[in-house]
């Protein structure tokens, strides 16, 4: 129940920080709100880290697979994307299509085992599941 609530406060708090980085991004410039994002965010981290303990620090060092330390790369191509989409597409075309990506994406890591995660067997009802999602967004943005 716990990870059922956190996801949905995490897919709240995407879209409200996707409309703010947008329009942060309409004040400033796509590389300077991208930054500040991603500063802010370092610096609430450092704070979380210095009140909550500050063990295995050195840990990062020493990681088996060094790409799984591009997280934090990625972290400012997804906010620069999210920016871009949400501009684009407005918040809930762009959050649904955003949605619907993580979870094909995040099905096919799954299905291949892919960056350390336990291999899934292909099933159906999941793909089926996607489908429906994805017929969910043609019939919530449909216009006559």
């Amino acid at each position: 129940m716990w990870g059922i609530i956190v996801a949905l406060i995490s897919g709240a708090l995407m879209s409200v920080q996707g409309v703010f980085n947008t329009e942060l991004t309409k004040q400033t410039s796509l590389w300077v709100s991208t930054g500040w994002v991603q500063l802010s965010a370092f610096v609430v981290c450092v704070g979380a880290w210095l009140f909550t303990g500050r063990e295995k620090v050195m840990a990062l060092a020493q990681v088996d697979h060094k790409y799984i330390l591009l997280g934090g790369v990625i972290g400012a191509f997804i906010t620069v994307t999210v920016i871009q989409s949400m501009s684009s597409l407005g918040p809930a075309k762009a959050a649904m299509l955003i949605v619907i990506a993580q979870l094909g994406i995040a099905y096919v890591i799954e299905l291949f085992g892919l960056f350390g995660v336990d291999k899934q067997p292909f099933e159906w009802r999941k793909l089926f599941g996607m489908l429906i999602a994805i017929g969910g967004i043609v019939l919530f943005k449909w216009q006559k």
